[in-house]
């Protein structure tokens, strides 16, 4: 309890602050919202650490000479009382000593505020007016990428293996809003032949407002699932927002869109073409091998076939790896440059990123996920062979009303994966997966860890040679 009261008082409390205000990505309200209902300032920084770039030490140390000059000024009015006998001055410098931690918590946004207002905002504006000029008289063809899940994965898979034929330039990262596109645009020549832009969605009317300023002329949907559903509300809602890039293309035929996604479904036309592990455009997937090593396949048109090898891991990527490939062949790549690109294809950071440690196999999916992401994961690791398998879960943020149903199907996708072990991370969904772990009947051991930063610190200590290990997901300070 002494700890909680004197949590402000401590000299990281200002750290606290600036790493707040870093995980909530610089945005003034998210960052108010968790000051205001955080209790224990000392238990903030549970899953990471500051990450002291060049703006947080700026901004730490304008709040350590803010707060060092109010409580200067707080002692000097309280000697000013006591030697002088200044009127009131024992209550007014008491309020400045006691008050510096709220003080300073709440004017650490004043520079964000202004500075958005006054220059970054004005900037950017700009440079989206500039970069629809560019977007707009490029030659090449503009292959916006949206969805629910699975963009950055699509967009690098797309860079890899058309690059092996085609001069092709990409959106940086998950660098996905209208501000990265303007920063994009000004890196290009004219001379591209293809431009592969990540659409993220935030809010209604995100991905319209893109497709107005980027001009593409095709699109690749990887899905729909509950994702931003404090903005979005309902499941429907972001599908709608996310499809809407099909009004600005000149031709819809041009849309390709996972057919795995049940929630896309309302929204597919029959012009569209789809694509899934079964193949794409008329392409047919034959001869799966999957392995920690990668997937070895079959793709077949006619007499044409072509035998592949990916690193990227789990079926739920055959789709993907089809569309590319055939889009190669669509774009004119020849068998041994898709071959060759396929080849190159490896997990994106966090995106089912295997590696090894003491002996056992992790699978490193700790990129914000979703339901679908869920699914893909507990079926990999169904289907790989392990001494013993370990899922390990903080479960998912921005589900809004569908929070609970969501996790209750975790929990049974969870049961269906054969893992022995299942580790949670102690929130507020944590009840919820494990209600669906009981309901499912799962047989296994279920642990619950409160210190989620030790946990995956000490993970070495936890696993032994033989285990496999998935880790799903990622559960940022800022969520209950």
């Amino acid at each position: 309890m002494m700890l909680l009261l004197l949590a402000p008082y401590l000299p990281s409390y200002a750290a606290t602050l600036v790493y707040m205000l870093q995980n909530t990505e610089y945005r003034v309200w998210p960052y108010l919202q968790w000051y205001w209902r955080t209790q224990d300032f000392s238990k903030v920084m549970r899953r990471r650490q500051l990450q002291r770039t060049r703006a947080a030490r700026l901004l730490l140390l304008a709040l350590r000479v803010g707060m060092l000059a109010q409580i200067v000024a707080g002692l000097l009015v309280l000697y000013l009382w006591h030697w002088h006998g200044l009127v009131g001055g024992w209550a007014f410098g008491l309020a400045l000593l006691i008050s510096y931690p709220v003080v300073w918590a709440h004017l650490a946004v004043v520079p964000l505020v202004l500075g958005r207002l006054f220059v970054v905002t004005p900037r950017q504006i700009r440079q989206i007016i500039q970069s629809e000029e560019v977007f707009k008289k490029h030659p090449g063809i503009k292959i916006a990428i949206a969805g629910s899940y699975g963009k950055t994965s699509m967009k690098e898979l797309l860079l890899t293996v058309l690059g092996e034929g085609k001069n092709v330039a990409a959106t940086p990262a998950n660098k996905n809003v209208a501000s990265s596109h303007a920063q994009f645009a000004r890196t290009l020549s004219g001379t591209e032949d293809i431009l592969l832009i990540e659409y993220g969605e935030g809010a209604p009317g995100d991905v319209a407002k893109f497709a107005k300023t980027t001009h593409p002329t095709h699109a690749v949907i990887t899905g729909v699932a509950a994702a931003h559903l404090d903005h979005y509300k309902t499941v429907a809602a972001a599908g709608k927002d996310i499809f809407s890039v099909v009004d600005y293309l000149p031709d819809t035929a041009q849309v390709y869109v996972n057919g795995e996604s049940p929630a896309a479904e309302p929204f597919i036309r029959p012009a569209f073409a789809r694509y899934d592990r079964e193949g794409a455009l008329g392409w047919q997937v034959g001869d799966v091998s999957v392995s920690l090593a990668g997937m070895d396949f079959t793709l077949a048109r006619g007499a044409k076939k072509l035998r592949l090898h990916s690193g990227l891991l789990g079926r739920h990527q055959l789709g993907p790896l089809s569309l590319a490939a055939a889009l190669g062949h669509e774009f004119g790549l020849t068998k041994g440059q898709i071959t060759a690109g396929v080849a190159r294809t490896r997990p994106f950071e966090h995106r089912m990123q295997p590696y090894q440690l003491n002996g056992a196999w992790i699978i490193d999916d700790t990129y914000n996920g979703n339901i679908e992401g869920i699914r893909a994961g507990t079926a990999l690791l169904h289907e790989l062979p392990a001494k013993r398998k370990l899922y390990v879960t903080p479960g998912l943020v921005d589900q809004g009303k569908e929070t609970q149903p969501i996790h209750e199907a975790m929990g049974r996708l969870i049961t269906a994966s054969g893992a022995d072990v299942v580790v949670l991370m102690q929130n507020s969904v944590t009840p919820f997966i494990r209600h669906g772990l009981e309901a499912a009947g799962y047989p296994g051991e279920v642990r619950v860890e409160t210190n989620p930063l030790e946990f995956y610190t000490n993970l070495a200590h936890f696993v032994a040679a033989g285990d496999l290990v998935m880790l799903q997901n990622d559960w940022p300070d800022n969520y209950a």
